[in-house]
């Protein structure tokens, strides 16, 4: 229960970038008052291994800001990837909020049979 209510709070922070008092009283309200999903075993290591790719990801969103700024991304295209295997839906999340982190990438679909489809922007026509 810790585990989700800081999982949440840090969600709604990333979302308002906002840590005034009122902010984070409403954040914690909100955190409290959404409904919990189904208990799910998520294993410690996909979890780590999330994590670390979050951290991995900050610098990410700024490199990539940065290219955009410089160069130009003039073309986009649409590619599938794949949900891992057994991944809980909290862990979906945190891949979806992820991908979507970084200013090239978005995820516009999650399809039931496994697989996310991302919009990305490129700085040369993708290879047909």
């Amino acid at each position: 229960m810790v585990g989700n209510l800081i999982l949440r709070l840090t969600i709604w922070f990333l979302l308002t970038s906002d840590l005034s008092v009122a902010n984070i009283i409403i954040g914690v309200i909100v955190a409290l008052v959404l409904p919990r999903g189904y208990p799910s075993k998520e294993v410690l290591k996909e979890w780590l291994t999330v994590l670390w790719k979050i951290l991995l990801a900050v610098p990410q969103a700024y490199i990539e800001a940065f290219e955009i700024i410089v160069r130009p991304h003039k073309y986009e295209d649409v590619i599938l990837e794949e949900v891992p295997a057994n991944r809980s839906p909290r862990l979906i999340f945190l891949d979806i909020f992820l991908i979507t982190f970084t200013p090239k990438t978005i995820v516009y679909k999650y399809r039931q049979d496994g697989w996310y489809e991302v919009h990305r922007v490129l700085p040369k026509r993708p290879k047909s």
